[in-house]
């Protein structure tokens, strides 16, 4: 099993940053994919950023404003998010995918106030 504990997040200005983490526990073997999701209520989760051997893929919207950093050693991974906007507001998710399947966090909320 695979734990993952996030960090990071709150609540922050338009124009302004927060940085995510995310450190994976327990059995890490066969850890492919790290990455992170957001989603809004009543809407569908959303890829904001992964990456797994390649560099990472970035959602649109997150091109040139997050930065997504993946450190296989530690099992972390973490979130750069610059000038950020108001319609950045969501719960953002971990995400490690392994043999098994889809692992995810419990989620950190993200506010951005304009």
């Amino acid at each position: 099993q695979v734990q993952l504990v996030e960090s990071g997040g709150g609540l922050v200005q338009a124009g302004g940053s927060l940085r995510l983490s995310c450190v994976a526990s327990g059995d890490t073997s066969g850890i492919g994919e790290m990455g992170w999701y957001r989603q809004v209520p009543g809407k569908q989760r959303e890829l904001v950023a992964v990456q797994s051997r390649a560099p990472p893929y970035y959602a649109d919207f997150a091109e040139g404003r997050f930065t997504l950093s993946r450190d296989i050693a530690r099992n972390t991974v973490t979130l750069q998010m610059n000038s950020l906007k108001p319609e950045d507001s969501a719960v953002y998710y971990c995400n490690v995918k392994r043999n098994t399947g889809d692992h995810w966090g419990q989620g950190v909320q993200v506010t951005v106030s304009s």
